[in-house]
């Protein structure tokens, strides 16, 4: 059993910067690509980030891209999302997820253990 545990949210002017954490418990979890995804008011689940196992892969959506960066801790079991650059539609619940495999993708199906989730709100 893997549980994750999301942290960092919260309420930032925008333009401003937050930085989310997700701590796994497992001792497994350098095996395992991690992602993140997130759900706005009103839309469904969409992918954030994704990472593979030893880092060395790396996956953003377009909506991101350049503001925002994935990366993960295997000796503290801890995957990151550091956002900066943020804007008003990037408020929502962000979600990070252990994927199945050492390597990863942007499709949910891919993914068989998730966080609560952490709220992030940017004010205009």
């Amino acid at each position: 059993q893997v549980q994750l545990v999301e942290s960092g949210g919260g309420l930032v002017q925008a333009g401003g910067s937050l930085r989310l954490s997700c701590a796994a418990s497992g001792r497994m979890f350098s095996m395992y690509g991690m992602g993140w995804f997130r759900q706005a008011p009103g839309k469904e689940r969409e992918f954030v980030a994704a990472i593979s196992w030893s880092g060395g892969t790396i996956y953003y959506a377009d909506s991101v891209k350049g503001r925002f960066t994935i990366s993960r801790d295997n000796a503290k079991n801890t995957v990151y999302l550091q956002m900066n650059s943020l804007k008003p539609e990037d408020t929502a619940v962000y979600y990070c997820a252990k994927a199945r495999r050492a390597v990863v993708g942007n499709n949910e199906s891919e993914y068989d253990y998730w966080g609560q989730g952490t709220q992030a709100t940017v004010s205009s």
